[in-house]
């Protein structure tokens, strides 16, 4: 027989791990929660034409396609066995697959939208917390199936959402202890302009892909994948020169003014940056936001138009991107509903974990259930134990008993595999007194109870 396993870049999570994960998931929902986002929850496939051609070319190869039912049909084979070979050449055919695993939560969200906006009230603020699917290569911090927690505003341009949204990041960044992350901004409307001065608005998606690329290939093969992409040297060195543009936000603001002083489109993608970065850091709290402006940022998603962010983990945990998002003012348009526009940002929640992790930034409580032990002395001794049970938990406080009649020791090594604090011991002496013995395990300290305040007791 096999030995059992899971699919590779897949994970099971025990209890522990699962608890550190909700703790994750209720700080980022309590931040979105502040801010008048209401949840949403969309089906974990979609169909296949909702998702190709919005990611780029990059994405389309990273979705997961799902085999249609009935295959193996011996009617079908023949077309079956011809429809695969239109699928080996890299086309599509509904014949094999017409449906996907959703690669994000935005491509979704966007058609949700685009089929219900005679319903909802706009401007519509939603979050959603669910797992995605990306046919990606398995690595340290990516996996195939991982968890994103979106939140999204469509039916305003406003750039006050922007601003919301970094304090966002900031306020959900603090309360996971990650006051040192880094969240930086470009505008995709730069990069446009940048595009216009290398020839044309046609060149945007060849320079945006080779751009994104920067941190994993380095500047020499960005130039190279330019070079092949059609640029010429002239072109190459204006990109060189807007990649190397540094120093304070301030400074780079000057640098970019200069590089794109005749672009109109420039100079609007420059004001959103201004506006954004002067509103987040006037208006933060509880301390100044970590935001840097980043014009080597892309964000390959062919999707974005406006204002792009990229939140990054403190530097001393090799980890980088955490979350990312911008503004998309026309993805509705793809589903036949044009002119609704859109802003949003993600939470890579297996990266944040992971940076908890290695930083040990999870409270100490957070992985505890139970906070109680009622041993098991006997069938009599077990009746009060469980009536006493059945008491705490009514107040809200997680209790067990152990589940038969065993040596205290046996109880006691349960009780510290599993991390409960407390142990109540009940024997027929203390039935006699009306009393528990509790045993606090991580001081060693045990001490007597009347059982009408075990409960207050408990609750401490």
């Amino acid at each position: 027989m096999a030995k059992p396993n899971i699919p590779q870049g897949t994970r099971d999570f025990g209890p522990e791990v699962v608890r550190k994960r909700q703790y994750i998931f209720n700080t980022i929902k309590s931040v979105f929660e502040l801010y008048g986002f209401q949840p949403l929850e969309t089906p974990a496939m979609e169909n296949l034409d909702t998702l190709m051609g919005k990611y780029g070319e990059e994405g389309d190869k990273l979705i997961f396609k799902i085999l249609n039912n009935g295959l193996d049909n011996p009617a079908k084979h023949q077309q079956a066995k011809e429809d695969f070979e239109k699928v080996l050449q890299g086309k599509n055919t509904k014949g094999i697959t017409e449906r996907a695993l959703k690669y994000d939560l935005t491509i979704p969200f966007a058609r949700y939208v685009a089929m219900n906006h005679g319903q909802l009230t706009f401007p519509f603020k939603r979050y959603q917390v669910q797992p995605v699917w990306r046919a990606d290569r398995p690595q340290k911090g990516r996996y195939r199936e991982f968890y994103q927690c979106d939140a999204d505003v469509v039916g305003s341009n406003s750039l006050i959402n922007e601003v919301e949204f970094v304090n966002i990041y900031h306020q959900a960044f603090i309360k996971l202890g990650l006051t040192n992350y880094d969240l930086r901004i470009n505008s995709r409307k730069i990069l446009s302009a940048l595009s216009e001065l290398c020839g044309g608005a046609d060149k945007m998606t060849d320079i945006t892909i080779a751009i994104d690329k920067l941190d994993k290939i380095g500047l020499d093969k960005v130039k190279e994948e330019l070079s092949q992409r059609g640029l010429n040297g002239d072109q190459i060195s204006i990109i060189e020169n807007y990649l190397n543009i540094n120093g304070s936000n301030e400074e780079k603001l000057t640098q970019i003014k200069t590089l794109l002083a005749n672009s109109g489109t420039g100079k609007k993608g420059i004001e959103e940056i201004e506006y954004v970065l002067t509103s987040s850091t006037q208006n933060s709290n509880p301390q100044t936001v970590n935001l840097s402006i980043d014009f080597t940022l892309a964000r390959g998603l062919n999707y974005y138009t406006g204002i792009i962010f990229e939140a990054k983990a403190p530097a001393e945990v090799k980890i980088g991107s955490i979350g990312g998002g911008g503004r998309y003012d026309d993805l509705t348009g793809l589903f036949g509903v044009p002119n609704v526009p859109g802003a949003g940002i993600s939470f890579g929640v297996d990266r944040i974990y992971d940076v908890l992790e290695e930083l040990k930034l999870f409270p100490e409580t957070v992985a505890q259930g139970t906070k109680a032990l009622f041993f098991n002395l006997g069938l009599e001794e077990s009746k009060t134990a469980f009536r006493l049970l059945q008491q705490v938990r009514q107040e809200g406080i997680a209790a067990e008993i152990f589940h038969e009649q065993a040596k205290m020791d046996k109880q006691f090594k349960y009780a510290e595999k599993k991390n409960i604090p407390y142990v109540v011991i009940i024997g027929s002496k203390e039935i006699e007194e009306k009393i528990c013995a509790v045993k606090d395990l991580q001081k060693g300290e045990q001490q007597k109870i009347p059982f009408e305040e075990l409960a207050t007791f408990l609750s401490k």
